[in-house]
């Protein structure tokens, strides 16, 4: 993705191994932000966005050519419905630059990947009690999904199906 000067000042790009420091501290903080604590490292990055084998892809937004923000998504297949879907997993602003348009920036930015990569939807989800959030993808033409049918968790201790399992 070719990176994007926005009239505001920011810079929208695609993260590079090399903005790795930036984004431990920014997922750090956004763990932080919602209570957790982060267990990325630049091994766990190399693996799911760097790597030959990614699984996800990272937008990054910059002010004075620092980063201040990111975007964390994937694209999933939707066969059953012909269409692909962008998901929406991290959106992490800097606290000192909220509020100045850098995460509408970084939507922008991932709705013109979305299109780019052929996809019908954009989801992203929020935590209940997160009203700031909400409001702001109502306003920019987000609507609520209807809650779907419940969703089941499989951990895999060592990484392998549990003795039995078969």
């Amino acid at each position: 993705m070719p990176s994007r000067n926005i009239a505001s000042g920011t810079r929208i790009r695609r993260a590079v191994r090399a903005d790795s420091e930036f984004l431990l501290r920014m997922i750090a903080a956004l763990a932080a932000h919602h209570g957790d604590r982060s267990c990325a490292s630049r091994a766990i990055l190399e693996r799911d966005i760097f790597g030959a084998d990614a699984c996800a892809q990272v937008l990054l937004a910059e002010r004075a050519g620092m980063p201040v923000g990111y975007a964390l998504f994937s694209i999933r297949p939707r066969l059953q419905q012909g269409l692909r879907l962008l998901d929406i997993h991290h959106l992490y602003v800097d606290p000192d630059h909220r509020g100045i348009g850098v995460g509408r920036h970084l939507i922008a930015a991932i709705v013109e990947q979305a299109r780019r990569q052929y996809c019908g939807r954009v989801v992203v989800g929020t935590l209940p009690d997160n009203l700031a959030a909400q409001k702001i993808y109502r306003g920019i033409g987000f609507s609520e999904m209807p809650p779907g049918g419940p969703r089941f968790l499989l951990d895999l201790p060592g990484g392998n199906l549990p003795d039995g399992w078969i």
